[in-house]
């Protein structure tokens, strides 16, 4: 049963694993066709290049007019550089594209601490950026000259702490309407707003829709793994449906089906291992939401709002924002409803969510995450062990009823039923349950399944050290001290346990400790700290539950004394 019980959770986590962090595979540039009773299509847009197509077609915004588009190519010599204390950003005249976006509070990696990480990034080697601009009949987005060419007084903008919000301002005329896209940065968040001001100076009608989007390739950042022997974690689309509070697909899944969805307000992002980039709608009426793949690899997801009218003469805004940084359980859910949930925590995220709560304020008190660890698998145990209590004791009467149950077996060697049935009698009588050695284990699974997913998931542990050569305990130990130290630890705990009554089964769990030194090589660091101390309790535990009943505790091959 023991057996079967750690072959579930083997089974488990490469089900997990297989589930949440599916494996990239190369991008088909065929694209899959839509049912033709989809309502909202994309349809080819004339490009020699496909990975040049940045404009959705107008028939993604709702009105019967339909606007040939093509994408401009042409990048100007300059960009706008903005920097403040969480974020660098670039941003591109054409288009108002932020074509870079840097975060100077993590390094990519620790053999450069003094290197930020690039989330968003338009070069030779990725793309990744987040576009935005104005469709429908007027929008000059939608317009045959391709994107618009704004103008600007500034290409340096800095940021302090403790100043006020900035606005890089960009300018646009169009036969009578000056447009000014604006771009406001806080200097200590990571949303940014994005508002177009519309001036209709002229005779007629100004119609348009706000149009945003993600575009990147399906390439992996070098955050997305642990370790060249990790798990690859999830990266692909997410957002909130009206049927559920958050879906995501992964860039191989869009390659078979498009996601079309329409909703009031609500968000779409692309999400990474610890970092995301997200447009947030800032309006309550429908917008029509979008991810499908562009060819070349390129992948886009993003939406189009309403179209909006504004009059001769007057005066109006379109918004959106733009969340670009790490996954922040508490920050997220305060900028839009279900935006927590990109910070993926599994099947487990009811429990893994508390569960980085507790973690992070016992971080609060003692500033260190290996030592909030420590204290949270303390807690655990001294919470769990009235109920565990009982499973000591009846493993106690199992070393007491060992040398009966090792007589039955060599009189009733050859009658494996008679055998069966001697032995649950004599359990009955003892009140002896030999099962009750996988209490322990079973109870704290659910523990050890959401404290991994707080691990992997939560950017708050990334390159967080522990002690000397422990340096990122989302990581695994580089020398494999922790895994000995688990298994050696798994050795301790099963010479507590009474004897298993089959030879066999004798045999295997001699091979369970190097089973699980084995398998935990590759967890993060924290986890394997975590089984550690878990069972380094559980032992003195135990212990105390073997003097407190007065049994005598049983080995690998012996019959345990009464």
């Amino acid at each position: 049963v023991l057996l079967a019980g750690l072959a579930v959770v083997g089974y488990l986590l490469i089900r997990a694993w297989s589930a949440d962090h599916p494996q990239v595979v190369p991008v088909s540039e065929q694209r899959a066709p839509l049912p033709d009773t989809e309502r909202f299509v994309v349809p080819e847009m004339p490009s020699k290049d496909e990975g040049d197509r940045d404009i959705p077609d107008s028939s993604l915004v709702r009105s019967d007019r339909s606007v040939t588009t093509t994408a401009t190519t042409s990048i100007p010599e300059r960009l706008i550089h903005v920097v403040t204390p969480l974020q660098h950003v670039w941003i591109d005249p054409v288009g108002g594209d932020i074509a870079g976006l840097q975060l100077p509070k993590f390094a990519v990696s620790l053999e450069q601490p003094d290197v930020p990480l690039k989330l968003l990034d338009r070069s030779e080697d990725s793309t990744y950026v987040a576009q935005s601009g104005l469709l429908g009949r007027d929008g000059p987005d939608g317009r045959n000259e391709g994107r618009p060419k704004f103008r600007t007084d500034r290409y340096s903008y800095v940021l302090r702490e403790g100043q006020r919000p900035i606005e890089v301002v960009l300018h646009h005329d169009q036969g009578g309407v000056s447009i000014r896209k604006i771009y406001r940065f806080r200097p200590d968040e990571y949303l940014i707003d994005v508002v177009y001001e519309i001036d209709n100076r002229s005779n007629d009608e100004f119609v348009s829709a706000l149009w945003v989007q993600l575009k990147r390739d399906g390439k992996r950042a070098n955050t997305q793994t642990a370790s060249n022997w990790g798990p690859r974690s999830f990266l692909g689309v997410a957002l909130t449906t009206d049927e559920t509070n958050y879906e995501k697909q992964d860039f191989e899944d869009l390659d078979d089906e498009r996601l079309r969805e329409n909703k009031e307000g609500g968000w779409i992002a692309i999400i990474q291992r610890y970092f995301l980039a997200a447009w947030v709608s800032q309006t309550d009426k429908q917008n029509r939401y979008f991810a499908e793949p562009m060819g070349s690899g390129m992948y886009r997801a993003g939406f189009v709002g309403p179209e909006i009218g504004i009059a001769p003469n007057a005066f109006g805004t379109y918004e959106a924002q733009l969340y670009a940084g790490p996954k922040n359980q508490r920050k997220l859910g305060a900028i839009a409803t279900h935006l927590d949930r990109t910070l993926d925590y599994g099947w487990l995220w009811f429990l893994s969510e508390p569960l980085f709560l507790f973690v992070d304020w016992i971080f609060g008190l003692v500033g260190n995450w290996g030592l909030a660890i420590i204290l949270l698998t303390i807690v655990v145990k001294i919470a769990l062990f009235p109920l565990m209590a009982r499973s000591y004791k009846s493993m106690a009467k199992m070393r007491k009823v060992a040398p009966q149950l090792k007589r039955l077996q060599e009189r009733y060697a050859d009658d494996k039923q008679k055998l069966s049935q001697e032995m649950m009698g004599l359990y009955k009588k003892e009140g002896a349950n030999p099962l009750g050695g996988c209490l322990p284990m079973l109870m704290q699974m659910p523990v050890f399944f959401a404290l991994y997913w707080v691990l992997y998931e939560s950017v708050e542990l990334r390159h967080a050290p522990f002690i000397g050569w422990i340096n990122d305990l989302s990581a695994m130990d580089p020398l494999f001290v922790l895994p000995i130290l688990m298994g050696a630890s798994q050795y301790g705990m099963q010479m507590m346990n009474p004897p298993m009554p089959d030879p066999m089964q004798q045999q295997m769990m001699r091979i369970m400790p190097l089973f699980f030194c084995v398998i935990m090589a590759f967890f993060p660091a924290g986890l394997v700290l975590y089984w550690v101390v878990n069972n380094l309790f559980s032992f003195a535990q135990q212990f105390y539950a073997t003097r407190k009943y007065g049994t005598a505790r049983g080995s690998f091959g012996s019959s345990g004394t009464t």
